[in-house]
């Protein structure tokens, strides 16, 4: 029998960018792949499944309410039409066409980002309009305020390693804006590993990936108080319909969801005792350095910075990561720093077989590939 990569040529990927959609996100364990499976291959009513699976992670959770959706981008939408349409079954039918007066969804400017697609993008598949509150590199607690108007349904807060992190506000004092404004606040915490920390903080609402730290099937969870996920699950019949999970999904993410509460994870320190050969090898290389960094958003994930002085290597740095996509295996790193000549390579994903693939891969192009 062929291969999934002979039967459809596809290219081989070593993952060193992380849980990234583009790549799959993640790999889920064998206990997931069953429940998914069991869910594909039977029948159920699926507002019942819905539901009781909504109370089963509820209790794990610890939370008021929880609700499985397609992805974390489709919990955004969907949070925010909630927000919108509450009980009216008007507006669950009618959104886009209806004018909605309190539509406003106001976040900081600096978590206006591209996670893949724009977070306007989702706010507006939601009905909202996306008002920005202070500036690009800062956003306090009085800025949030002073961007609130009769006009606001809801605050949403990106907690992401791709928003500007310096001189912004945390979740716990967003909360605080929205309890005084008598407003409800959206977590998208998509990436994140905490499942507790932001809605015990205050938020109305928290939604995550399920595919990338809880290594769940294409996913999505949506955690938060009660009336709120209520309005989420009634979307199923408004923009929801054409962002439904399916029996596999929501089967898969509960089982992943009970199985990242007890697993032991990887820690930052075994993460960077993987990378520390890696690290050696790279070092030995002319015009390379490379050293640990941590995350960014604060979570406890270690990476390997690699700077390439292209004055010394005679490669530009963006020439390298392209190359290194188009051989044997397409190896991909995050490469959000490529401009001034540095990349970052993510461990969790990889071997440390594949990172030796890796160092061999990087000194071929730079032509150094008789130091390996």
């Amino acid at each position: 029998m062929p291969s999934i990569y002979e039967k459809y040529h596809l290219k081989q990927v070593i993952n060193t960018s992380g849980r990234m959609t583009a790549l799959g996100v993640s790999t889920p364990r064998p206990e997931v792949v069953q429940a998914a499976m069991d869910g594909m291959n039977h029948y159920f009513e699926m507002k019942d499944l819905v539901n009781k699976t909504g109370e089963y992670i509820a209790r794990l959770l610890d939370v008021e309410g929880a609700t499985v959706v397609s992805c974390a981008s489709a919990g955004i939408a969907q949070s925010v039409a909630a927000m919108l349409v509450k009980d009216s079954d008007w507006l669950l039918e009618n959104l886009h066409v209806t004018p909605i007066e309190n539509n406003e969804i106001v976040l900081p400017k600096g978590h206006n980002v591209n996670f893949g697609a724009p977070v306007g993008t989702m706010v507006a598949l939601g009905g909202g309009r996306l008002v920005e509150a202070g500036y690009a590199n800062e956003c306090s607690a009085d800025q949030l305020a002073a961007a609130i108007t009769p006009r606001t349904a809801a605050i949403l807060y990106i907690k992401s390693h791709h928003c500007v992190q310096k001189s912004m506000l945390s979740v716990e004092q967003a909360a605080v804006v929205a309890r005084k404004h008598d407003l409800p606040l959206i977590v998208d915490a998509a990436a994140e590993e905490d499942l507790h920390a932001y809605y015990r903080s205050g938020a109305s609402l928290v939604i995550y990936s399920g595919a990338k730290a809880i290594e769940g099937p294409t996913s999505g969870l949506v955690i938060g108080r009660t009336q709120y996920v209520e309005w989420v699950k009634r979307q199923t019949a408004g923009i929801g319909r054409a962002m439904k999970v399916g029996k596999e999904g929501i089967l898969g993410l509960t089982c992943a969801i009970e199985h990242y509460l007890t697993a032991t994870k990887e820690s930052g320190d075994e993460m960077v005792a993987k990378m520390t050969p890696f690290i050696d090898a790279l070092n030995t290389l002319n015009g390379v350095t490379a050293r640990v960094v941590w995350d960014s958003a604060g979570r406890d994930i270690a990476r390997t910075e690699i700077k390439f002085d292209e004055a010394a290597t005679g490669v530009g740095t963006g020439d390298l990561v392209n190359k290194l996509k188009q051989g044997e295996y397409a190896i991909y790193f995050r490469g959000y720093k490529a401009n001034e000549g540095i990349i970052e390579a993510d461990v969790r994903s990889v071997t440390a077989d594949q990172l030796n693939i890796v160092y061999r891969r990087i000194s071929e192009v730079l032509g150094q590939e008789k130091k390996a």
